[in-house]
């Protein structure tokens, strides 16, 4: 592992080195920031995209699903006052073995359970400080942004519900029935269907945007937890935690067509599109890895060794680089996406979750 102020370094001198033989050439691509939600203690911390830790906000309790608004002055981050509990052992298919009367294996413990500190925690990003706090009930983990930034999709999980809130006025606008255990929620690129997926029975439902009516609902193997699309064809991705799946679906007669299986051990998380969508990558989770597919070929391209269980993943606006945030090894892992390998590791709070882009304009 290579120190992140030496890395960071060396990319300012190859930078400099290349720009004295082309005079019209920047020495930085425009400027971002890697924002991460550290589940334990509490905080986000901020990285700059020269990959120097610039910061770290408190924002209350149980930090998960982060997202930025897309004009960069703000950042929301689900807060929740359920305890976790401790992770259950997995059986030889990779399976958790689960306590009686437990339902799965998000660590959560229901006993204790502060709801006062639930919500979706709006962070001002100039100031670096919560502003204020949004009720969109019970246990907040995943959520989603509307194209035009007025409202959250959020999956309420003890109540097999999507809400949508509205910003500006904090207002619950709809809620839709769902399905057990709801967790990945995400917008399709016209911005025009929301995707909810539900852990326990695998069950995928799509929501317009507009009119909040359910418009179809299918099946992938259990313990989908989330979704991203090509932006270029009708095409999702969702990936099968339990049984190491990564499912492709048809998103215009809201299908599966098939399922790549990933490596061995593969627990897959989080699934992102590269930038140019010619690849997919999957955090493996407690395999360790993140695996790279070909979008066009659905081959396997190889897997990338990072930190302990990668479960965010987010790319760089240019998509040169890959970040993972390692919760046991509390790090965030930077992955070059050209060679596929890690180049540094950067230190986070404790338990790192999540990550979001920041536009720095």
């Amino acid at each position: 592992m290579r120190n992140s102020n030496s890395f960071a370094c060396g990319i300012r001198r190859l930078a400099a080195v290349a720009c004295a033989t082309l005079p019209l050439c920047s020495l930085a691509a425009e400027p971002y920031q890697i924002w991460v939600s550290n589940e334990r203690s509490g905080d986000v911390t901020i990285i700059n995209s020269d990959l120097s830790v610039v910061g770290t906000i408190p924002v209350g309790k149980r930090p998960r699903g982060i997202h930025a608004s897309a004009d960069g002055k703000n950042v929301y981050v689900a807060l929740s006052g359920t305890p976790i509990g401790e992770a259950p052992q997995l059986d030889a298919a990779g399976n958790p073995i689960l306590k009686k009367g437990k339902k799965d294996d998000d660590d959560d413990d229901d006993a204790g359970s502060d709801k006062s500190a639930d919500g979706i925690g709006v962070i001002d990003v100039a100031q670096r400080k919560t502003v204020k706090k949004i009720s969109v009930g019970s246990d907040p983990e995943e959520f989603a942004l509307s194209h035009d930034g007025a409202m959250i999709y959020v999956s309420n999980e003890d109540v097999k519900t999507m809400s949508a809130v509205n910003i500006a006025s904090g207002k619950v606008e709809h809620i839709v029935r769902v399905s057990q255990e709801p967790e990945g929620v995400a917008v399709t690129p016209d911005g025009n269907q929301i995707y909810v997926t539900c852990e326990a029975g695998g069950d995928i439902f799509i929501i317009d945007a507009h009119s909040y009516k359910t418009l179809a609902s299918f099946k992938v193997p259990v313990r989908p937890r989330s979704v991203d699309f090509l932006s270029n064809a009708p095409v999702a991705f969702i990936p099968s935690e339990s049984v190491g799946l990564l499912n492709v679906v048809d998103t215009e007669h809201f299908k599966v067509l098939r399922a790549i299986t990933l490596p061995t051990g593969s627990r897959p998380m989080r699934v992102r599109v590269a930038t140019d969508n010619s690849k997919v990558y999957v955090s493996d989770g407690r395999a360790g890895t993140i695996t790279v597919i070909d979008a066009r070929n659905d081959a396997i391209l190889g897997s990338v060794a990072v930190g302990k269980r990668p479960w965010g993943v987010v790319l760089s606006p240019d998509g040169k680089y890959l970040f993972t945030a390692n919760g046991p090894s509390n790090d965030v892992s930077v992955v070059d996406t050209a060679t596929a390998k890690e180049v540094t590791r950067i230190k986070a709070g404790n338990s790192p979750w999540g990550l979001t882009i920041v536009p720095m304009h």
